[in-house]
């Protein structure tokens, strides 16, 4: 602990201390109030163990204070001395029936998990009015006698001394706690429950612990809360008492240290203060609560946070490099890798894997590429546990793996990295990568020295101390391969560890990633970027439609036809419908200037311009991962542009939202056709009218049935129980029916079997020959130039080919723009 934490502790302490010695010179009712603070802190701790830790909520805590007071008070009822032992036992039994309530509570998030935790309250109460033979049901227990001192009984100046300083205690537990490495877990889990499965922690069991830990507190709470008031009921103990306890958390500051004190100080406090205003009182109250929250979110806390005085940033102290190789501890080749044999994995009928085999030799870079659908990432989350194979096994190191979820196998020795990348955001780029080491040291080095010299070894050269929330896209891609490689694994899955960086920063990535598998790792990578992947691997797997249909070094499986055609698409197709020659002058209908996007401020797309005529049909080809569905998302309003401007025929419209622009007649038809599925094909037709504000006729929908009979024969159907051609039919139909100037359609043939994909870009050519003006992005280059008039090429961010269809057709280079061009002496050029 930093020096400056050792005399806030020390400060916070001495002011608990001072606070007690002055309960002596306070009259029994202003002991009292302060007895009541000091309970709403302690239960406040428990709150925020729940709340600013795991992320959960409970509207329950009353209950568990009651379990704590009445078993106080059936206790000392009859042997007044026996309280401390009668204390430990309520504590024991509301941290029991807490963790037995979040068991089967866990499935259940947000409010469902609250209304579980009311509903629970609720039986509680009527329990013990039921079960007065016990309790005495509605009398209720009077307690004869207050907490046993060595000295004697307390009085009531003691006793609330006693509790505040067990709340100073609780606090200063909490700070130790939020520190820990249990505290990093719950915050872990609280951020992202699939990260920390994927380093090996068991989010279930830790959110169990953490409703036992703020149960157990209420009912250390109610334990001592039975004696300072002489006597208790069912009415003692409201639904209203808990709705204040997590008010109190959140007005002090939810996470925050000293967030229960602040906040329990204005919930006890505020309407002592306000009490000769009589009926106005919580009028008044619930005002002063509710502005108070809407102004500071953070609470208390946050605003003490703010107006302190802050230090100035630290300069970051560099760390020596890490040994990978001894780290790790293993050398290349001398053991198996990870191996899958024929995996299987349906969604509802369809194969998204189907037969996948491969071995992922130690030492080696294996990528893993295919078209858009292929199930790549399937594939990973089968490889990682977070799929469950249908049929097929998975092996590790020569064990079956297969019926083992993701934390065991991350345990095992198999990490995983996201595509995006998931970090502990609440945490510090340093704590992100320590919550993954053991407690051991190793080598006689610390923990949090580890992490320090895994995120100098994977290159992070920002503050170790800044929040993970706040980093950059290169920053977090380096955090989340630091925190995999804590885990000493034996395999390193990471799916598009590139997404987002520059070409300047994937130069570095690549030579980290040389170096892991020098070091004995099994590197699997799924990248976009197959320039990247062509210099890099040693061997390529390609999917298409969950199949492998090519394996090897990447100079053959560029070559390999097979790969080229899912990729491109087939040479022979449906030919597109005859088209009039184009008009020498047709007026400018789209025209995109210096376009910029991206996610999170880093750009994806830099300096794209073209323009699209009345009538004309536009292609925009490139590798997955290239940007052309950013392009359109930005184009359409779904996504801010961070420079360049977009005008539709003649007035610019940057900066329009998606709605205003599809009433203008610029309609996206989105990747992944978006139906409505729990509304009939009808029903979704007619939702496609919506922005012209005017209900589509039995005439115009049956024009539309006419060009898509399939959805005429489901036209009462659920679109969610259509296939997936249909689904695209649909997509399109409803586009259509929005009687669009401009309809902008993204991989309409994602998911899709080859001679679907063929009838439906048929569809599409008659589209273009009845003059509609359309921009088409597909993964099937031969499809999409094959019903466009021009095509642009996208690479990298950037348009590198532009010009008419034909010609980019029989262009012999445009497959480089999808295969990365020659693998051959490459490789040298990423990792020099």
């Amino acid at each position: 602990m930093r020096v400056g934490g050792k005399l806030s502790v020390a400060a916070g302490l001495g002011f608990a201390a001072l606070l007690a010695l002055s309960a002596v010179w306070l009259d029994d009712y202003q002991a009292l109030i302060l007895g009541e603070v000091g309970i709403v802190v302690i239960i406040g701790v428990g709150l925020n163990v729940l709340i600013g830790l795991s992320g959960q909520i409970s509207i329950g805590q009353v209950a568990f204070q009651a379990i704590g007071a009445y078993a106080v008070a059936l206790v000392t009822a009859r042997a007044p001395s026996l309280f401390w032992p009668a204390l430990a036992l309520g504590v024991a039994l509301a941290a029991l029936c807490g963790f037995l309530l979040a068991l089967p509570a866990m499935r259940l998030k947000g409010p469902y998990l609250a209304m579980i935790t009311i509903a629970f309250a609720f039986v509680v109460e009527h329990g013990i009015i039921v079960g007065k033979a016990l309790t005495g049901g509605a009398n209720g227990i009077a307690l004869g006698a207050g907490v046993p001192l060595p000295w004697g009984e307390a009085e009531v100046q003691a006793q609330a001394a006693l509790i505040v300083l067990i709340a100073a205690a609780s606090v200063l537990a909490y700070a130790v706690l939020a520190r820990s490495r249990l505290g990093f877990a719950l915050a872990a889990v609280r951020d992202s429950e699939t990260a920390a499965s994927a380093i090996g922690l068991n989010p279930v069991a830790l959110k169990c612990v953490a409703f036992a830990i703020a149960a157990g507190l209420a009912g250390l709470a109610g334990g001592f809360f039975a004696p300072l008031v002489g006597f208790i009921n069912p009415e003692t103990f409201p639904l209203s008492a808990s709705i204040l306890d997590v008010l109190a958390v959140m007005l002090g500051g939810v996470g925050a240290v000293s967030g229960p004190v602040f906040g329990a100080v204005v919930v006890v406090l505020l309407p002592e203060m306000l009490a000769g205003l009589a009926e106005y009182r919580l009028l008044l109250v619930g005002g002063v609560l509710l502005i108070v929250l809407l102004i500071a979110p953070s609470g208390i806390a946050g605003i003490i946070a703010r107006l302190w005085p802050k230090r100035g940033v630290r300069a970051a102290q560099a760390a020596p490099m890490l040994d990978l190789a001894a780290f790790l501890s293993l050398g290349a080749g001398t053991a198996p890798g990870l191996m899958a044999e024929t995996l299987v994995l349906a969604f509802g009928g369809i194969r998204a894997v189907d037969g996948f085999s491969a071995r992922f030799p130690p030492g080696a870079i294996t990528a893993l590429i295919g078209p858009n659908g292929a199930g790549k990432s399937t594939v990973l989350n089968l490889l990682s546990g977070f799929y469950r194979a249908d049929a097929g096994r998975i092996l590790l190191a020569g064990k079956a793996i297969s019926r083992l979820g993701a934390r065991k196998r991350a345990r095992r020795g198999l990490a995983r990295g996201f595509q995006t990348a998931l970090l502990f955001d609440g945490l510090s780029a340093l704590d992100n990568v320590r919550v993954a080491l053991p407690r051991t040291r190793w080598r006689g080095v610390a923990p949090a020295e580890i992490a320090r010299r895994l995120l100098a070894r994977v290159g992070y050269d920002g503050d170790a101390a800044a929040r993970a929330g706040s980093l950059g896209p290169r920053a977090r891609r380096q955090v989340e391969i630091a925190r995999a490689l804590a885990l000493r694994p034996r395999v390193l899955l990471l799916d598009e560890p590139a997404a987002g960086l520059t070409a300047a920063e994937r130069v570095p990535l690549t030579r980290l990633l040389r170096d892991i598998a020098g070091a004995g790792v099994a590197v699997v990578l799924v990248e976009h970027d197959l320039g990247l992947v062509m210099g890099l691997s040693d061997q390529v797997v390609v999917l298409d439609q969950g199949r492998v249909i090519a394996a090897g070094r990447p100079d053959a499986v560029q070559a390999d036809e097979t790969v080229r055609a899912a990729y491109l698409g087939r040479k022979k197709t449906t030919p597109a419908a005859p088209r009039d020659a184009p008009a020498r002058r047709r007026p400018v209908m789209l025209d995109v200037a210096g376009l910029a996007a991206g996610y999170g401020g880093a750009p994806v797309v830099e300096d794209i311009s073209f323009t699209v005529a009345a009538g004309e049909t536009l292609a925009i080809l490139g590798a997955n991962g290239a940007g052309k569905s950013t392009v359109l998302a930005t184009i359409v309003g779904l996504l801010p542009p961070l420079a360049g401007s977009v005008a539709f025929e003649g007035a610019t419209v940057t900066g329009l939202s998606a709605a205003a622009l599809a009433a203008r007649g610029l309609v996206l038809v989105p990747e992944g056709r978006q139906v409505f599925p729990e509304l009939s094909v009808r029903d979704n037709l007619r939702l496609g009218a919506f922005a012209r504000r005017a209900w589509p006729d039995d005439d115009e929908l049956g024009a539309v049935f006419a060009r898509f009979p399939r959805l005429a024969e489901r036209a009462r159907q659920r679109a969610g129980l259509l296939s997936g051609g249909e689904q695209q039919m649909l997509a399109i139909a409803r586009g259509l029916l929005a009687r669009p100037r401009l309809l902008m359609l993204d991989e309409p043939s994602l998911g899709l079997a080859p001679q679907v994909a063929e009838r439906l870009f048929a569809d599409l050519a008659t589209l273009a020959s009845e003059g509609l003006t359309m921009v088409v992005v597909d993964q099937m280059a031969t499809l999409a130039l094959g019903i466009a008039d021009r095509a642009i090429v996208i690479e990298n961010g950037r348009i590198t080919r532009a010009g008419k269809a034909a010609d980019l057709a029989d262009d012999r280079d445009l497959a480089a723009a999808y295969l990365g061009g020659a693998a051959a002496g490459r490789r040298a050029a990423f990792v020099a």
